[in-house]
């Protein structure tokens, strides 16, 4: 089998909005370095996403040094800007899915440039360093948790699962559709489905479980526009239990720097059913 390679690491600081492309990323117990950190909740406190709220993918994130910026893709102009760490103190309630946790808002002002932005009552909401947000224990190991991300540290795509599925398509999609954090090149289509623990750097992964897609796929993130594709194309090849499954999620153990261009080491492989 040929080498796999780290082609590209992905960080998305805001849940649900735009992603960032790194060339290095510091691995911390919950995931990435400010992967998922920060996210949109309604009145209720539930969380905000592009399944239901389109035009949040119109939103781009960048960092410099300490301040984080969310930029209208099509309106420069319409920005926010705020520093990372800048709370007001409040602790609120929050549910991600079936997962109940506390998080801080950032501020009145931030959360009224989102408000403005979806014509809604939201709030932008930081989870603090205290919050342990637990994996489910169906696939963790020594009790992982996690950011605000929907249930797991890292998900991993193999380019070549991609390549595979834009031949069967009529418009080539890209890789920001599947949001991972991690891509590597080298392999065969699916070949991340075969893994079972891997090394990045001083990093063990385990991939634990397949990653079922949704209609957030089928959102263009440069447009916001939604349709049928890829979902329906995938749906015809790798549906399993009636569930459309594209990518691994990943628990770890260990933290460190990780590369792009690094050597996806595979420890062990999943046994053959």
């Amino acid at each position: 089998m040929n080498q796999l390679y780290l082609s590209g690491i992905y960080i998305y600081p805001v849940k649900s909005l735009g992603g960032i492309s790194l060339d290095e990323a510091e691995m911390e117990e919950r995931g990435l370095k400010y992967d998922r950190r920060w996210m949109l909740i309604d009145k209720e406190g539930t969380f905000v996403s592009q399944r239901k709220y389109h035009t949040l993918a119109l939103l781009t994130v960048s960092m410099t040094n300490d301040v984080l910026t969310v930029t209208h893709k099509r309106d420069q102009e319409k920005q926010i800007s705020f520093t990372i760490g800048e709370q007001n103190g409040q602790q609120i309630a929050v549910t991600i899915w079936d997962d109940h946790c506390k998080a801080i808002e950032v501020s009145t002002k931030v959360s009224r440039w989102f408000s403005d932005f979806l014509e809604m009552e939201v709030r932008l909401v930081e989870m603090p360093e205290t919050e342990k947000r637990a994996v489910d224990p169906k696939y963790a190991q020594t009790g992982e948790i996690v950011s605000f991300a929907d249930g797991y540290p890292c998900l991993l795509i193999g380019q070549a699962s991609l390549d595979n599925l834009n031949e069967k398509l009529e418009q080539a999609v890209p890789m920001d559709r599947f949001r991972p954090n991690f891509v590597f090149t080298g392999g065969n289509p699916h070949l991340e489905d075969s893994i079972n623990t891997f090394t990045l750097g001083n990093v063990l992964f385990t991939a634990v479980k397949p990653c079922a897609r949704c209609v957030l796929i089928t959102i263009d993130q440069q447009t916001a526009i939604k349709s049928t594709e890829p979902l329906k194309t995938l749906a015809g090849y790798r549906t399993v239990n009636k569930k459309v499954m594209f990518g691994q999620n990943l628990i770890h153990q260990g933290s460190g720097i990780i590369y792009k261009g690094d050597e996806l080491q595979v420890r062990t492989w999943k046994p053959l059913t």
